[in-house]
């Protein structure tokens, strides 16, 4: 049975930080790569960054660029996503993907995390 687990999110003023961790475990993810979604009441679900299991590449959302960092352990099946100079618009419910990338987002999504809440107060 497939389990894709979120943890790191919480409560943080504007302008501080959090890391955010997903791992994946179940089945072999060799040649799955992995990224965050996020999506706040009222307003769908949007891409945030993405990073694949070949080579690393890794692509953002123009939101985060210069902000958050995607990074990946494939030995660990795990994907973290550390976000810096937070602001209100962050917040929402952040969540993991598994599934495979293409054209600057995540184009098929096998696999979905439950979600951690992220919250930026002002």
């Amino acid at each position: 049975q497939v389990e894709v687990v979120e943890s790191g999110g919480g409560l943080v003023q504007a302008g501080g930080s959090l890391r955010l961790s997903c791992a994946a475990s179940g089945r072999d993810f060799t040649n799955y790569d992995m990224g965050w979604f996020r999506q706040a009441p009222g307003k769908e679900r949007e891409f945030v960054a993405s990073i694949t299991w070949s080579d690393g590449s890794r692509a953002y959302t123009d939101s985060v660029k210069g902000r958050f960092t995607i990074s990946r352990d494939n030995a660990k099946d795990t994907v973290y996503l550390q976000m810096n100079s937070l602001k209100p618009e962050d917040t929402a419910v952040y969540y993991c993907a598994v599934g495979f990338v293409g054209g600057g987002t995540m184009r098929g999504i096998y696999y979905w995390g439950k979600g951690t809440l992220v919250t930026v107060s002002s």
